[in-house]
């Protein structure tokens, strides 16, 4: 890629932030989801994330459509096959008055795949690479093969500071090792009450609107929509769907709509044949009916994403067919949304030699995606209506992630079939297809949210011929190949793309991101 001066760098951080001089303004955001932790590292997560951003910048930053310009590196280039070089930016302050160096990127590419207890964590962007220190401003990431992606990867990337290294995720949440560069600065959490952020003066970049931000978690929809109309919040997350054409007629209201990067989607489990939520009609038990590529194949005819869609989702979403909507890298120009085909549904049942179905339970959150319990719902029904009785059970976000990935007697995924979402960090198809379609493997930093387990060294071969693949072209056609591959073999059930919907009081609008994020700093003034 081109490299990036210092002038570029300043002048697009500027435009990030948003232009204006600083005041002593408050800013209060009610939250549709709460971040499960305030440690950058613990949990690759949307609301964690997003929460990051204010406090810890990135080397690379990302814009509201996820477009790279530069955070904490002022520019990075390969310099050879194997080897990026990272030019960081000096002069940079921590909260607490450090200064930031390249001891800060090593300590942080080191810890951030490592956390302990991580639901889902980040050795999916960091595995494979190893990174030096040149001198106190000069970084190398290298990797034993070419790997275009560097600059991808690493934006998602929260950096820390190298006294927080040795922090546990305990810490950063009492807001002791919560120390970053970026533009605001923590000032008090309660867990289900508030996270109170106070602005960074000493920032870098140009320094927020915003003196003070207090993010309240309000999981209820209905009490969210009240605390805007009340104004006792400037602005929420996740309007509902069914909030959204009354508010749309509110003078005093202003909403912010775009498609995001997230599909909601059904792992099932491919690795057991005793699978703990899977039974035979009576509730006896029964060789793991999912195996069979025949019966995931039913599963997915017999959901109706046009009825999703437009019943469950209100008209605010987009039926998915694959892992990303159109126009990000790697997309598949040959997938189509499954037809719903109730009838070929039955008949794919019968030929698996389950002409009466079995029974099944769907496990899902119920206060992380839009509508999450009530899509969980329509999906039992729809399944139980092709012979697959399906019962349901949804739990906290804080609770559902942990059971999900490790809550088995043996840390294994402790559910059959789960309802999800991922959305693309990096912007591009590697993302999911790396965490949700590759073979697990830990070590290699390979398929760290392949909750159902799924494996087939065909695909796995596409992702990794794509990952070492220079040309642009025939790296995004690689990716193409491999997302069409994992569809084939059902490796997940795509359902719906999410749009997402911010609102704010009048004289207020928000920047919506493809990444969902809700950041202070995207809140503007008319």
């Amino acid at each position: 890629m081109r490299k990036l001066t210092t002038a570029t760098a300043v002048a697009l951080g500027i435009l990030a932030l948003g232009a204006g001089a600083a005041s002593a303004e408050k800013l209060t955001i009610g939250l549709a989801s709460e971040p499960t932790s305030l440690d950058p590292h613990f949990h690759n997560l949307g609301p964690n994330n997003a929460m990051s951003v204010h406090m810890f910048d990135r080397l690379i930053a990302q814009d509201e459509r996820q477009r790279l310009s530069p955070g904490l590196a002022v520019s990075w280039e390969p310099i050879d096959d194997l080897t990026w070089e990272f030019k960081l930016r000096e002069g940079v302050k921590f909260h607490d008055g450090s200064d930031f160096t390249a001891d800060d990127v090593i300590c942080t590419m080191a810890r951030a795949p490592e956390v302990p207890n991580s639901p889902s964590g980040y050795g999916t962007y960091l595995k494979g690479k190893e990174v030096i220190k040149v001198d106190d401003y000069t970084v190398h990431f290298r990797t034993a093969e070419p790997y275009p992606l560097m600059g991808n990867d690493i934006s998602t990337i929260p950096v820390i500071s190298e006294l927080g290294c040795n922090s546990t995720t305990e810490d950063f949440n009492a807001g002791t090792a919560a120390i970053g560069t970026g533009p605001f600065k923590f000032q008090s959490y309660t867990p289900g009450e508030s996270i109170v952020l106070v602005r960074n003066d000493d920032y870098w970049g140009e320094a927020p609107i915003w003196s003070e931000v207090e993010f309240r978690p309000i999981t209820s929809g209905p009490s969210r929509v009240a605390s805007l109309l009340a104004g006792d919040v400037d602005m929420i997350s996740g309007v509902p769907t069914t909030d959204i054409e009354t508010l749309s007629g509110n003078d005093d209201i202003q909403l912010s709509q775009g498609v995001s990067n997230r599909v909601i989607y059904l792992h099932l489990d491919q690795f057991r044949e005793n699978s703990p939520y899977v039974r035979a009609n009576g509730g006896g038990e029964i060789v793991n009916p999912l195996l069979d590529v025949r019966v995931r194949k039913a599963i997915s005819m017999a959901i109706n994403r046009d009825a999703i869609v437009e019943r469950v989702m209100e008209g605010v979403a987009r039926p998915a067919g694959q892992l990303l909507p159109d126009g990000f890298f790697g997309v598949s120009d040959n997938l189509e949304v499954v037809a719903y085909d109730p009838q070929g549904a039955r008949a794919l049942l019968t030929e698996a030699g389950y002409p009466d179905g079995f029974e099944l339970t769907i496990h899902g959150p119920n206060d992380r995606y839009i509508n999450d319990a009530k899509i969980a719902e329509a999906i039992a029904q729809m399944l139980t209506r092709v012979g697959i009785k399906t019962a349901v059970e949804t739990m906290p976000r804080s609770v559902y992630f942990g059971r999900a990935s490790t809550g088995s007697p043996e840390g294994l995924p402790e559910f059959s079939f789960i309802l999800v979402g991922w959305g693309a960090g990096s912007g591009e198809a590697s993302s999911p297809l790396k965490s949700l379609i590759a073979t697990y493997d830990k070590d290699a930093g390979f398929g760290s949210s392949n909750r159902g387990r799924h494996s087939d060294p065909e695909t796995d071969a596409l992702i990794q011929q794509a990952l070492r693949t220079v040309n642009d072209a025939e790296r995004e056609s690689l990716l193409a190949q491999a997302t069409e591959r994992a569809i084939e073999n059902v490796a997940i059930i795509p359902t719906h793309f999410q749009v997402n919907t911010w609102a704010a009081r009048k004289g207020l609008s928000y920047i919506a991101r493809t990444d969902e994020y809700t950041l202070a700093m995207g809140v503007v003034k008319e």
